[in-house]
């Protein structure tokens, strides 16, 4: 599909990827059981999260690998589980991987645009990293991240503030098509992020190499969430709870034709951009009994306690919630059955396939504006403006918008996204004048005055005398 109006060429990545990776942290809060191992499919759960880029000790080379924690799904439809796997994709998957040609390397690392809704700075910046996509399919690439993106932002919240979202793709040129491990786990491909179905012996399981991952993301601009689209119609995905340091916290796989693979993303951005809790839990793991949880969406306080103490998601309870049922405090939470309570019977956060709460969306929305702006503007604060310029403006599809000259509003100018300093007034009198723009995002999806400050923004222009 034809790209956007942005395009930037990058040299080649392929051999510009660095052996060791970036230094990666984890990001997932010491939340799990440290005695309880569950016997089932379900993995063991440790009372902290390894690091991210924590060592383990390969049984055959005696040499230190870095590890990731990572969220995978069994299904459409499943709850989440969770294991530790290599940083680094096997060596029996990699040792038969060819250079690129003149022609493919050329093609490598290329950036496109694929929404531009406008400055970095001002929203939030996905960035989408190709594997599996010879350099004859890119094409193929962009269309699927197209896809993959209408997918997402039909989800609410997203849906309403899908002008807040930059969307970048980023072409990683593969040797082959396809992935590893699909259709059977024997298939091998050579592909630019060595991504792999059958990670650690989980057929859904969709891994990939987290340093290449970094190596291809860096070229886009101010990534604020990562999503590995791997050429594939099998069902599979991940999330590696990993803080980049570029600004992105974690990084989901999934597979670009399988139509329920964007609900990985939704639910790991819930992680990185709402700082919400995983709400399903281990049998095994018994009664929580540490400290009230820093998330959200997880409360050692009943529904009665938080209405009397003020706490958390308090405002919303006994209100109907998009996912199902009232906002109350439902045992089993952030892998505990007992001990903790969550808002709703069966979210997102618990189960794929579903839809944020209202306390889910409240905090997603939040973590927009902690990337994002309410308002935009092209027009550079920091230089002077002319009484005939043209001021021109963008703003949340809920956010009111009004326009003050010398801190006086004028009211005619409400709402508009496009105005001139003469046409707001600002006289020709050999005196210096401002001119400023404040947006309110006035959405009743979010009650907590603190989390409502994040909603409210302004841009002051500086008008210097004329004759």
């Amino acid at each position: 599909m034809r790209r956007g109006i942005w395009r930037r060429r990058h040299r080649p990545l392929r051999s510009a990827v660095l052996a060791g990776g970036v230094a990666l942290t984890a990001a997932f809060a010491a939340a799990m059981s440290a005695a309880a191992t569950a016997a089932s499919a379900a993995p063991s759960v440790s009372a902290a999260a390894p690091s991210a880029s924590a060592p383990s000790v390969s049984a055959a080379s005696g040499r230190a690998e870095r590890t990731h924690e990572v969220e995978y799904f069994t299904g459409p439809g499943a709850h989440p589980r969770h294991t530790e796997v290599p940083a680094a994709t096997p060596a029996r998957l990699t040792r038969g991987d060819r250079a690129l040609s003149a022609a493919e390397t050329a093609a490598d690392g290329d950036v496109g645009s694929v929404i531009e809704n406008g400055p970095t700075a001002d929203k939030v910046d996905v960035v989408f990293v190709g594997d599996g996509y010879t350099a004859a399919q890119q094409d193929d690439f962009h269309a699927d991240v197209r896809s993959k993106w209408a997918q997402i932002s039909a989800v609410e919240p997203y849906a309403a503030y899908r002008n807040l979202f930059n969307v970048w793709s980023v072409d990683a040129v593969s040797n082959q098509s396809g992935v590893s491990g699909d259709p059977s786990k024997g298939v091998v491909k050579d592909t630019a992020l060595d991504s792999y179905f059958w990670c650690d012996g989980t057929e859904r399981l969709l891994c990939v190499d987290t340093g290449k991952v970094a190596s291809y993301a860096a070229k886009a601009p101010e990534a604020d969430l990562v999503v590995v689209l791997s050429n594939s119609a099998k069902y599979g995905g991940a999330g590696y709870a990993i803080s980049s340091g570029a600004g992105y916290d974690g990084i989901a796989t999934a597979s670009s034709d399988h139509p329920d693979s964007d609900q990985v993303a939704v639910h790991e951005t819930g992680h990185s951009l709402g700082g919400l809790a995983d709400e399903y839990v281990y049998a095994p793991n018994g009664t929580y009994t540490g400290a009230e949880p820093e998330e959200s969406n997880a409360t050692k306080l009943s529904a009665a306690q938080l209405t009397a103490e003020k706490r958390k998601w308090y405002r919303w309870i006994g209100q109907t919630s998009p996912d199902g049922g009232t906002v109350g405090a439902y045992e089993g939470s952030r892998y505990y059955p007992k001990g903790l309570n969550r808002p709703t019977e069966n979210s997102i956060m618990r189960t794929l396939g579903r839809k944020y709460s209202l306390p889910g969306r409240e905090a997603m929305i939040a973590g927009f504006y902690r990337h994002a702006s309410v308002l935009s503007s092209r027009t550079r604060t920091s230089a002077p403006v002319a009484r005939a310029a043209s001021l021109k403006v963008s703003v949340s599809k809920a956010a009111s918008l009004k326009w003050y000259v010398d801190g006086a509003e004028v009211t005619a100018a409400r709402g508009k996204k496009t105005v001139t300093p003469a046409s707001l007034g600002v006289p020709s009198d050999g005196r210096h004048h401002t001119v400023m723009a404040k947006a309110v995002d006035t959405t009743r999806a979010v009650k907590d005055p603190a989390l409502r400050k994040l909603l409210t923004d302004s841009r002051t222009w500086k008008i210097p005398a004329t004759s």
